[in-house]
């Protein structure tokens, strides 16, 4: 399944249906009177968290999603049926921004969470509403009231207790996949990793949840390698652990790159509780080994673990201080940590053109210049095609709310 972190949609709630004009005519019924009956709710736009779910790549395919407006009323004081909803299951740690990224609309964390994001319109009156002792044969409806509609992002930030940060070969991947059942793709060339992995770690008696992003390079957030939009799913991890390639020769270097990158991303990522780890330390000497880690700690002010993920050299002694300061996280803010707003470009694949959704796109304003046309003759078609014509039944003589608008209520 192919990985997809944001995805921006076209939301509408449901029409509420219009009202209707009708009047009893019946024989030997002296006093019919009006029967028009009231229109039907629209469907509302529901957002529901689905556990199991890791990706929004439902929404690339399709962006349109409209529910079905009320249906209208009817003649002997019938209602007309409520639409139906249009449900959006998406996965645990989606955000809802608004069409400019900025405003946090819904922040969904939580499993089998079901929010009423957009609610449907009301339905019309019909002329029976309309009934008083001076006016005994109305002749007006309401036609309904408009649903809500609004273009939205879909925004994915995986929740996980540790986040991998590094540059590229620094050996993440490997780490992950030495600590849990997680099988990454591995190899000894850059930007093997593509989309983030997940990986659940079994420390003693206890587990913990460590994400896996792609590398970063020096200028990652001015779009450079795979950018820093990944970065967005190390935002609600407690601890990042920041791995070292020990076979480079500048580590301080390598930490100060990694640094600057999550200074300049903001999003409280530079605050976090950091682990660095000097990796590889099996290709390394001892006394390599005694240089690169007071040189780290020289220029981070913080412990350096040295492990190797490759031999497992020091990776369980990484495992049990990264499940101490998880702990102590916990007890200090035991809910999932809320991640900040950030501003992401859309990006395709590596090795991929950009698609016709993303033309337009401008960098530097972070909006679309031109936006495309996309018609969805199936979305656009849901809960428009409904018949407002009346019913006859028997003798009843009615017709769908044409009449004047009037103020709800």
């Amino acid at each position: 399944m192919k990985f997809l972190d944001q995805a921006k949609v076209y939301l509408k709630s449901g029409d509420g249906g219009p009202g209707a004009i009708a009047f009893r005519r019946e024989k030997f019924i002296e006093y019919g009177g009006p029967d028009g009956g009231n229109g039907g709710r629209g469907g509302d736009v529901v957002i529901e968290v689905v556990n199991g779910l890791n990706t929004l790549i439902d929404y690339r395919y399709k962006q349109h999603f409209k529910a079905q407006r009320g249906n209208h009323g009817m003649g002997a004081n019938r209602n007309g049926a409520r639409g139906e909803d249009v449900v959006l299951r998406v996965p645990v740690g989606t955000q809802i921004l608004d069409e400019d990224q900025e405003t946090v609309l819904l922040d969904l964390t939580e499993p089998g969470q079901r929010v009423v994001f957009l609610k449907g319109g009301d339905g019309g009156f019909g002329n029976a509403h309309y009934k008083t002792p001076t006016n005994r044969a109305p002749r007006k409806s309401h036609p309904g009231w408009p649903g809500e509609e609004r273009w939205v992002w879909l925004r994915l930030k995986l929740i996980a207790d540790t986040g991998l940060l590094g540059l590229p070969n620094a050996g993440k991947s490997t780490f992950l996949a030495a600590t849990t059942a997680a099988r990454p793709k591995i190899a000894d060339y850059p930007f093997t990793t593509l989309a983030p992995n997940l990986g659940v770690v079994r420390a003693g008696d206890e587990e913990f949840v460590i994400a896996d992003i792609p590398g970063l390079i020096e200028g990652a957030h001015e779009g450079h390698g795979l950018g820093d939009r990944f970065l967005g799913h190390v935002e609600r991890t407690r601890v990042l652990l920041h791995l070292i390639d020990g076979t480079a020769e500048d580590v301080v270097q390598s930490y100060t790159t990694i640094r600057n990158e999550l200074v300049a991303y903001g999003g409280n990522l530079a605050d976090k509780l950091e682990i660095v780890g000097l990796n590889k330390a099996d290709a390394l000497l001892d006394e390599e080994i005694a240089e690169k880690k007071a040189a780290l700690e020289a220029a981070s002010g913080a412990e350096v673990m040295v492990l190797s993920g490759a031999t497992g050299q020091g990776v369980q002694a990484v495992l049990y201080r990264l499940l101490t300061l998880i702990k102590q996280s916990k007890e200090e803010e035991p809910d999932v940590i809320q991640a900040p707003v950030t501003r992401s470009i859309p990006r395709p694949p590596v090795g991929q053109k950009m698609d016709d959704e993303y033309a337009g796109w401008n960098e530097e304003t972070g909006e679309y210049d031109d936006l495309p046309e996309e018609a969805d003759s199936d979305s656009d078609s849901d809960g428009d095609d409904w018949d407002d014509e009346g019913d006859d039944d028997g003798d009843d003589t009615e017709h769908s709310g044409n009449g004047d608008d009037n103020a709800k209520g």
